[in-house]
């Protein structure tokens, strides 16, 4: 199905249908369309994906998540729940390489739209379905969202401070993760099915799993030597100095010294050469076991100072330090306009709309963000007319009849 373009986007030519909600679905949609996949997105008619109305919102009632989610995407209306709609649906489906969708387990057969299904008129789709217990196990069937998937994949448990409840993240980690697996899964599929004369094939993640994923080796620390790894406040345990440390301007810097090379380049930066060759810093064992004086130590040296001074003297020894960036500082930071992280890119309704840079980036042919997200239903005649070859009877049928 790929249409093999000599276009400057790596994934030029590769058609997605995103049948999504919300983030999970959506946000691996997004990261195919920053590389030049042609996103349709499917939405119900009427509201469209909650996700228009998530987020902080401007004076006039926008939201601002809406132009970064759906980022690069087409939008169409379709009523998947009426066996018309169902139809279209397989009709559009035969035309992608990938369809994405993140409803609970289910839903898709029961609406016809099922793998099993939709094989038997594209051999080569790939199907990335993201949910909040994956599509097998005995709890596929309740509800999940990313919030259940990072409590039950273990982050939440070891986030915070161990004398309070564990906390948010702060963002919907366990959605974007499953979502980013679920491209590398899309790509690894498609990959195998053009390099290996493969057929389409299901990419499974569950949410919990996508945080499990990640949790380094909890698991062996358990079964292995019974240890359950929990919160640890602002600190990596035995691992020293690894921390944030208070300014005089009130800011926080982290300052990681704690390789012994590093230790003594740090030492010497705060004006105590001699704690290198103290028995209780000398090496990372003894850092680790005397972990709050040291800690107490550097405070001290740092409230003396600004941030700006701390990471100056700390630059200048070749010690690992870094300022804990707000909004305002990535905005304002000459590391990041170097490197583009922030862009503007104009919305017909906003004007120009910063958000952040496509990655990773590739050097001979990066990604791209091309359009902010689109209005409902903005690109109907486009798919249904050009890419389906609706007539206007059929079209204005269905548009009677509440299906698009």
């Amino acid at each position: 199905m790929i249409q093999h373009r000599n276009g400057t986007r790596p994934l030029e030519g590769i058609r997605v249908v995103e049948m999504g909600s919300l983030l999970a679905g959506p946000f691996c949609g997004q990261l195919l369309g920053d590389f030049g996949a042609e996103v349709i997105k499917v939405e119900p008619p009427g509201k469209g994906d909650p996700m228009r109305e998530w987020g902080r919102h401007r004076k006039e009632g926008r939201t601002l998540w809406w132009p970064i989610i759906a980022r690069n995407k087409k939008s169409v209306t379709l009523n998947l729940r009426e066996e018309e709609g169902q139809e279209l649906a397989r009709r559009l489906v035969a035309e992608a390489d990938v369809l994405i969708e993140n409803f609970r387990p289910g839903t898709m057969e029961r609406w016809g739209l099922g793998y099993e299904d939709l094989k038997e008129i594209n051999p080569g789709l790939v199907m990335v379905r993201v949910s909040g217990y994956g599509q097998t196990g005995p709890y596929r069937e309740r509800a999940g969202f990313g919030a259940i998937g990072e409590a039950m994949g273990g982050i939440r448990h070891i986030t915070g401070f161990p004398d309070l409840p564990p906390p948010r993240v702060g963002i919907s980690l366990g959605d974007s993760l499953a979502a980013t697996f679920g491209a590398l899964g899309a790509l690894t599929a498609l990959y195998h099915r053009e390099a290996h004369g493969g057929r389409g094939q299901v990419v499974d993640v569950g949410i919990y799993e996508a945080v499990l994923a990640l949790m380094e080796s909890t698991i062996p620390e358990y079964v292995l030597t019974g240890h359950v790894r929990g919160r640890t406040g602002t600190v990596l345990p035995f691992v020293a100095p690894s921390n944030i440390y208070p300014t005089k301007d009130e800011d926080y810097v982290l300052i990681a010294g704690n390789a012994d090379t590093v230790f003594r380049r740090l030492a010497k930066a705060l004006g105590h050469p001699e704690w290198a060759e103290d028995p209780r810093f000398a090496t990372h064992h003894a850092r680790g076991e005397n972990m709050e004086e040291l800690d107490a130590r550097i405070s001290e040296w740092t409230k003396q100072r600004t941030g700006d001074e701390v990471l100056e003297a700390m630059h200048e020894a070749g010690v690992p330090a870094g300022k804990v960036f707000t909004a305002r500082d990535m905005v304002e930071d000459p590391h990041y306009a170097a490197r583009g992280n922030v862009i503007e890119v104009e919305d017909p309704e906003i004007g120009p709309f910063p958000m952040q840079n496509v990655v990773p980036r590739l050097t001979g042919t990066p990604g791209e963000v091309r359009w902010t997200g689109p209005t409902l239903g903005q690109h109907n005649e486009e798919v249904y007319r050009g890419l389906l070859k609706l007539g206007d009877e059929e079209l204005a049928a269905l548009r009677e009849k509440g299906i698009v």
